[in-house]
């Protein structure tokens, strides 16, 4: 099949590279953010973490105490700036690598974040996603708050409401069953009880799949059946850590003496129950810095909602906002199509977009194609991928994204057709692949008896090692024909295959033990290496992935915004959803859609209404100015802490690095730190401002009958007198002007860098 409108590709010229790298940020086109070389080196200082990071990075990474909140927008390298910054305070002794907890979503987000934090050399940070944090705390605290054995984790929460189901006598087909499953987990993130489950969902506009009281039946005795077997589920880890925190303050304050700073990703993603757990975490202290974007929240189904990020600077006054909207994934066509999927945006998070500049060098504009039906849109998509595959693009960097996982069959059946090799994203973990597990096991045994094997006589280096070993566990240089689980087995070995030639690459005298060694911790971290083939996904799935090149099928009305999408609140997440597909492609974007479901059908369909003013020939509001604001800082005023009865209580002074505002290092000796340089750093003081505060301390001293270094240190006034400080704020950050010396000076010393006579000298006129 042919499509309706066939657009050519632009493939790039002979000899360019794919992805250009100017060594800076100020070039506008650094790939460091989202990119970074296999096996790269540990720095060798905390400056060093910093290199490479861009302004708004920096802040992120040099604002060591919170709370800070970061709003990161697409492919603005937001794991990036808060791995750095947990580095940085690492490395700079501010920070104690046992005392930093780092939470996530999923096990693959969490893994890269332990992988970029020991690439950075900050070995020891935690960096967990809640349940796993939740499930250590609940089974180390068990026996101590509630006694006995902790119960077993229920395996399959899905035959458990099946037994549900059958004894409150309901018939739930397969699709029933899954979806009552998914009611009773929203209704435990959001600490909806069974008997507040009917009126919960009317007000949330859940489109239940049964009658909410039968949902509500179900959900009481699927509770009951869990205590009688002693298992809990996976909802229950967050709802006990969370009751045995605010039940046994002991526990808590332990917990709390543990972990002393808090790094929360995805935070527009948090639900109800997992904002109670950091509270208790936190107790009330506001140490915390949460990373999100409100226009990438697109798992409200589940109980998440952006309004704990939305609210942050209200619930924290003095909050350090920083804006990341630099993208460095993304090609400037790209970003311009998604801004304008925005800048349509309508609702609360679409008020706190981000607009996105691009920081890459200009490409091929999006391609939008109308196919008859689905399987051409299926075939259409398969030949393109072909054509790009033969000339140069690797299969792994090519996606192809779809609304349900319904639609994965048609593309699955082209792509085998086309002979491309594919993987579907979602399925089994890479490490916990059997054959996956066995590839280890026989490259551990090689390692440790590889003078005894036969297979080893010639191989002479790392990766023909690595050859020889696999070819007995089913690698082969050729790929099997066809797809199914052979040609599965066979991608997972040539994925290991592939990681041995570049860990070789890099460390040269490497050998069995070496790769042996990174493959454990690289399981440990769930990092797995990158299995060569067409990525299918979910756009759900493609969270937090990217790919040079992705094409989005199926982009119709009726799947794009879905069918079920009534209310305003769930269109404006469908488009967020297309917005996160589109973001994930760096440099070539393909959007399709299809006219009929089947050949021969009536071409009843029409493209998304999210595509109008944006695709070529279409009416609309198109890609009008995005309101979101630019990238940035924003500081708030610590807010004062009160003791009993109201009255102010002392706010210690929290330690923050120290750098030398000339030529940037970190500062370490107290002198310096007083400066805010280093002391063969030149100074740019006004001789004039130094003396006049002079006179007016040695004034002050008279007055209180105390020595002059006790009004303010030579130092400080040094300092004073090379910043110049403008207001209170920029006076209270100079070290030695404390809220104490702020409060009874601060007038006097503003008056006088100001050019004024201070308020005491005035009264005595």
């Amino acid at each position: 099949m042919t499509p309706a409108a066939l657009i050519r590709l632009q493939a790039p010229a002979c000899g360019q590279p794919a992805h250009p790298s100017p060594a800076t940020w100020q070039h506008g086109r650094v790939t460091a953010a989202t990119h970074s070389s296999l096996f790269p080196q540990v720095p060798d200082s905390a400056d060093a973490v910093l290199e490479g990071l861009d302004p708004e990075q920096r802040e992120v990474a040099t604002a060591l105490h919170g709370p800070v909140c970061v709003l990161a927008g697409a492919g603005t390298g937001k794991t990036r700036a808060i791995t750095h910054r947990i580095a940085y305070g690492v490395r700079a002794g501010i920070l104690q690598p046992s005392s930093v907890l780092a939470v996530t979503f999923t096990n693959r987000a969490a893994g890269e974040m332990r992988g970029r934090l020991r690439q950075l050399g900050a070995v020891g940070v935690q960096a967990r996603t809640f349940h796993s944090a939740a499930l250590r705390q609940l089974q180390y605290f068990w026996p101590k708050a509630i006694g006995g054995s902790m119960p077993r984790l229920v395996d399959r929460k899905v035959q458990l409401v099946a037994d549900a189901a059958a004894a409150c006598r309901i018939r739930l087909d397969r699709g029933e069953l899954r979806d009552v499953t998914s009611e009773i987990e929203w209704s435990k993130v959001t600490q909806t009880v069974p008997g507040d489950y009917a009126p919960a969902a009317a007000k949330a506009g859940r489109e239940t799949p049964r009658d909410p009281a039968e949902i509500a039946q179900i959900y009481s005795v699927y509770e009951d059946l869990k205590r009688e077997r002693g298992v809990i589920d996976f909802e229950d880890v967050l709802l006990l850590t969370v009751a045995v925190l605010q039940d046994r303050p002991d526990v808590a304050e332990q917990v709390r003496a543990q972990y002393q700073h808090f790094v929360v990703d995805e935070y527009q993603d948090v639900s109800p129950l997992q904002q109670r757990l950091l509270e208790l975490w936190l107790g009330d202290r506001e140490n915390l810095c949460v990373v999100g974007d409100a226009s990438q929240t697109i798992y409200s189904f589940t109980g998440a909602t952006p309004d704990y990020l939305l609210d942050f600077r209200t619930r924290h006054p003095g909050a350090t906002v920083v804006k990341l909207v630099r993208d460095y994934r993304s090609t400037p066509q790209v970003v311009h199509l998604a801004n304008g999927l925005l800048a349509q945006a309508r609702g609360r998070a679409a008020d706190h977009r981000l607009e996105l500049v691009s920081q890459r060098a200009p490409g091929p504009e999006p391609v939008f194609t109308e196919y008859t039906d689905e399987p051409a849109e299926a075939e259409g998509a398969a030949h393109r991928i072909r054509e790009l595959i033969d000339s140069g693009v690797p299969a792994s960097e090519i996606a192809v994204l779809f609304r349900t996982n319904s639609q994965s069959e048609s593309y699955e059946q082209a792509l085998a057709d086309a002979g491309v090799p594919y993987q579907l994203r979602g399925a089994e973990r890479f490490f916990d692949r059997p054959e996956v597990r066995k590839a280890i096991a026989a490259l551990r045994a090689a390692a440790r008896f590889g003078g005894n094997d036969h297979l080893l006589d010639d191989a002479v280096d790392l990766p023909s090692q690595v050859r020889a070993v696999l070819s007995g566990e089913g690698w082969t240089p050729e790929p099997p024909a066809g797809s199914g689980a052979v040609r599965e087995r066979w991608e997972s070995l040539a994925a290991l295959v592939n990681l041995a030639q570049d860990f070789a690459a890099v460390r040269h005298q490497a050998g069995l033990p070496d790769l042996v060694v990174e493959l454990d911790e690289r399981a440990g971290a769930q990092h797995a290496p990158t299995v060569q083939g067409v990525t299918l996904a979910s756009l759900h799935a493609a969270k937090g992935l990217e790919w040079d090149v992705v094409f989005l099928v199926g982009v119709a009305e009726g799947m794009m915004p879905i069918t079920y999408a009534k209310t305003d609140e769930q269109i404006e997440e469908e488009r967020r959803l297309l917005y996160v597909g589109v973001t994930r492609a760096r440099e070539r974007l393909h959007l399709s859609w299809a006219l009929s479901r089947s050949p021969g059908g009536r071409p009843s369909r029409r493209p998304s209404r999210f595509l109008d003013g944006l695709r070529p020939g279409s009416t609309g509001t198109g890609a009008r100015g995005a309101a979101g604001g630019t990238g940035g800082v924003e500081r708030g005023f610590p807010a004062a802490r009160t003791g009993p009865a109201g009255t102010e209580s002392p706010r210690r002074r929290l330690r923050t690095p120290a750098r030398c505002r000339v030529c940037g290092r970190t500062l370490t000796d107290a002198g310096e730190m007083k400066l805010m340089r280093c002391e063969d750093c030149p100074s740019d003081m006004d001789e004039g401002l130094y003396e006049r505060l002079r006179e007016w301390r040695a004034e002050q001293a008279r007055r209180s009958g105390q020595p002059a270094f006790c009004v303010f240190t030579d130092k400080t006034l040094m300092a004073i007198a090379e910043s110049s400080p403008e207001d209170e704020y920029e006076l209270a950050r100079i070290p030695g002007v404390g809220r104490r010396k702020l409060g009874r000076y601060g007038a006097d010393v503003l008056a006088i860098c100001a050019g004024r006579e201070p308020a005491g000298e005035q009264e005595r006129d």
